[in-house]
C-alpha cells in the first residue's frame, strides 16, 4: 500500500486537492454514467418492439464509447478549453499526464465582480476528474437524442452521426454556456444542462425525427414495450443517477449540491404523480409508461435550476412538468398536422393503450 496517498501533502495529494470534493465529483460522474450505461441501454431495449431491442440498445452503447474517445481526443477542450471563437474552444487532446494531473480549471470562465475582483472557475480536484465528469454529460446528450429515432435509423448512419454532432453541435453549446463563452459572459445560467443537454438534444431529436419521417400507422397506434419490468429498471437507474447529474453541477460537495439533489427528487416525484393522476382522470386507469414519462419530464424540468430554487418551487415545477407535456402529447399531438409528421420515443410509446 502506498502510504504517500494518505499524506497531507504528496505528489498524489497536492496542496490544492480537496479529497471530499474529488470523491463526490467522481461519484457524481459515475452516477451520470450509470444513467446511460446501463440505464438508457436497458430502457431503450425494453421500451421498443422486440425486433428493434438489440439495435436500440447498441445505439446507446456505441454512443457512450464513441463520445468518450472523441471527447478526450478533441471534444473536451473544444467545450472547456481556450477560446477559438466566442462560441467554440480550441480543440486539442486531453490525454497528457501533466494536463490531467494539474488542478481543474476552465480558462475562459474568468469574470469580474462588481467590486472589481476577478474570479475563474477552479474546482479543488484534478483535471482528469473534470474531463470525465463532463464526458458523462456529453454522452447522455447523444443517447437522449437517440430516443427520437429508435427502431428506424441505420446503425452505420448513427455511427457517423455521433462524432459529427458531438464536435459540431454539442461543444458549441457547452462552450457558450459552461466553458466561458459569450452566453456565460452575458450572465446566462444553466445550472446542470437544461439548455446544453436537454434543449439541444430535444431540438436535434425533433429535427431528426421530422426528417426521418413518421413510423407506420400501425406502429404509431399500437407500440407496446417488449418488457415493462426491465423498462422500469432502466427508468429507475435514470432517476437515481440524476442525483449525480444535478448534484455534481456545483463542482463541489457543498450545500448547493444537497439542495439540488433534494429538489431533483421532489420535482420528479411530483411530476410522476400529476401525470399518473391525469391518466386516471381522463383514461380511467394509470399507465406505467405514462408514469415513466412523468418522471422524465420532471427531471428535465428541474435541471436548469435545481440548485437555484426553493423546494416549494420544485413542487410547482413538478406540477407544471407533469401537466403541460401531458396535454401536448395526449391532446395537442392528435390535433397538430406538424406533430403528426414527427414520430419519436415520446409520442409513439407513452400512451395508456400501450401499458
Amino acid at each position: 500500500m502506498d502510504a504517500s496517498a494518505y499524506g497531507q501533502i504528496s505528489p498524489s495529494v497536492p496542496v490544492w486537492l480537496n479529497k471530499g470534493d474529488n470523491a463526490w465529483q467522481m461519484i457524481a460522474a459515475t452516477l451520470v454514467a450509470t444513467q446511460s450505461m446501463p440505464g438508457l441501454v436497458i430502457l431503450y431495449a425494453s421500451i421498443v418492439k422486440k425486433k428493434w431491442a438489440v439495435n436500440s440498445a447498441f445505439m446507446a452503447l456505441y454512443a457512450f464509447a464513441a463520445v468518450l474517445i472523441c471527447w478526450v481526443l478533441l471534444g473536451y477542450r473544444m467545450a472547456f478549453g481556450d477560446e477559438l471563437l466566442p462560441f467554440w474552444g480550441k480543440g486539442a487532446p486531453a490525454l497528457g499526464q501533466d494536463f490531467l494531473t494539474s488542478r481543474a480549471r476552465i480558462p475562459e470562465s474568468t469574470h469580474t465582480h462588481e467590486d472589481g475582483t476577478k474570479e475563474t472557475v477552479e474546482p479543488w480536484y484534478p483535471m482528469a476528474t473534470l474531463v470525465y465528469f463532463q464526458f458523462t454529460f456529453a454522452a447522455i446528450t447523444l443517447i437522449l437524442l437517440a430516443g427520437s429515432v429508435l427502431g428506424r435509423m441505420n446503425i452505420k448512419a448513427w455511427m457517423a452521426f455521433v462524432p459529427l454532432w458531438l464536435i459540431f453541435s454539442y461543444t458549441v453549446g457547452a462552450f457558450s454556456l459552461w466553458g466561458g463563452g459569450f452566453l456565460y459572459q452575458w450572465g446566462a445560467i444553466d445550472f446542470s444542462g437544461g439548455y446544453v443537454i436537454h434543449l439541444s438534444s430535444g431540438i436535434a431529436g425533433l429535427t431528426a425525427a421530422y426528417w426521418v419521417g413518421p413510423r407506420l400507422k400501425s406502429d404509431r397506434e399500437r407500440f407496446p414495450p417488449n418488457n415493462v419490468l426491465l423498462m422500469l429498471a432502466g427508468a429507475g437507474l435514470l432517476w437515481m443517477g440524476w442525483s449525480g447529474f444535478n448534484g455534481g453541477a456545483p463542482y463541489a460537495a457543498n450545500i448547493d449540491a444537497s439542495i439540488a439533489i433534494l429538489n431533483t427528487n421532489v420535482c420528479a416525484a411530483t411530476s410522476l404523480l400529476v401525470w399518473t393522476s391525469l391518466d386516471v382522470i381522463y383514461f380511467g386507469k394509470p399507465s406505467v409508461i405514462g408514469a415513466v414519462q412523468g418522471m422524465m419530464t420532471g427531471l428535465v424540468c428541474i435541471t436548469p435550476g435545481a440548485g437555484l430554487v426553493q423546494s416549494w418551487a420544485a413542487i410547482v415545477m413538478g406540477i407544471l412538468s407533469g401537466s403541460i407535456p401531458w396535454v401536448s402529447m395526449m391532446v395537442l399531438h392528435k390535433k397538430s398536422a406538424l406533430l403528426q409528421k414527427v414520430s419519436s420515443l415520446s409520442n409513439f410509446a407513452f400512451s395508456p393503450r400501450n401499458a
